[in-house]
């Protein structure tokens, strides 16, 4: 695993688990006294995961991406089904989630340490869960003019709107998510004109008409487990996956230019992609007394 997942992860877990009750704004120095090997614990046990998952890392930018589209980045994914509890993990965009062990061993590894006495163990207050709320989530079936306007709701630009989907440079999706584009997009009976003829073959192949929606394809197969930026170098070459992911390049608009920067730069996309994440993860956060502070990340107390 590249040691910018691992910085990844790290933001990943203090947005979700430990960010600690800020009583105005959120800090990046908020645990440098109480918690200093907070990045180097979450860092090994994402390792020590991604030994056995390689998938591990798409898959927890996924659940961040999915808990922070719905009321703001509040750890509400992280519920499960209770009394008068409706889990957001139950929704139709967060049927693909996965990961949540993993967030939850990060989480009961820091409190060992904790109580060991390695560091002071404080918890972020975080929120409800909104089941009906996942409709602000993107989905794959979207054109970008809606795609930009979910990002625009909650106060996100175009950059940050390619730099995010440039995590699709790793992970897998299911056939349901793009067969549409593969025999008849929008009801032409033709696929979709913006992917690529080779690329087209290769992906019937996978997913033939009719067959299991359920079956994986990777989202690069160029380089498919790495967190690099050959994802814009797909768009260029009409090899998006997704439809949300083709149409950043294959629509006339800003998103083609920054497309093109960080195909031409991997360094730009990678600095791009830490801001945007920080971005993301302040979209309301629960701080000061709102919301609770959960003695168990998966239920209310």
């Amino acid at each position: 695993m590249s040691s910018s997942f691992s910085i990844v992860a790290a933001i990943i877990l203090v947005t979700i688990c430990v960010l600690g009750n800020s009583k105005a704004q959120l800090s990046s120095t908020f645990y440098t006294t109480t918690c200093p090997n907070v990045t180097s614990v979450v860092r090994g046990v994402v390792e020590q995961a991604q030994q056995n998952d390689i998938r591990i890392g798409a898959k927890l930018i996924q659940v961040h991406f999915h808990d922070c589209f719905v009321n703001g980045c509040d750890g509400s994914i992280m519920l499960d089904n209770a009394d008068g509890i409706e889990s957001e993990k139950d929704a139709v965009p967060n049927q693909s989630t996965d990961g949540y062990d993993q967030l939850l061993l990060k989480y009961w590894f820091l409190r060992m340490e904790a109580q060991r006495g390695k560091f002071n163990w404080e918890e972020e207050t975080v929120g409800q869960p909104n089941q009906s709320g996942t409709t602000a989530i993107p989905s794959p079936f979207e054109n970008l003019e809606k795609i930009t306007k979910k990002f625009s709701d909650v106060g996100l630009d175009s950059t940050d709107l390619v730099a995010l989907s440039g995590a699709h440079t790793f992970g897998r999706a299911r056939c349901l998510t793009f067969v549409h584009r593969l025999y008849n997009f929008s009801g032409t009976g033709n696929p979709d004109p913006t992917i690529d003829t080779t690329y087209l073959e290769t992906l019937r192949q996978i997913c033939p008409n009719g067959g299991n929606g359920g079956t994986l394809a990777d989202l690069d197969q160029s380089t498919r487990d790495e967190f690099d930026s050959n994802y814009f170098t797909n768009l260029q070459n009409k090899r998006g996956l997704l439809q949300t992911d083709q149409e950043l390049f294959s629509t006339s608009g800003d998103t083609v230019a920054i497309v093109n920067r960080f195909a031409n730069s991997q360094s730009d996309f990678f600095d791009s992609f830490g801001q945007s994440m920080i971005n993301m993860g302040n979209i309301r956060p629960l701080t000061g007394s709102d919301g609770e502070i959960r003695s168990d990340c998966k239920r209310v107390n």
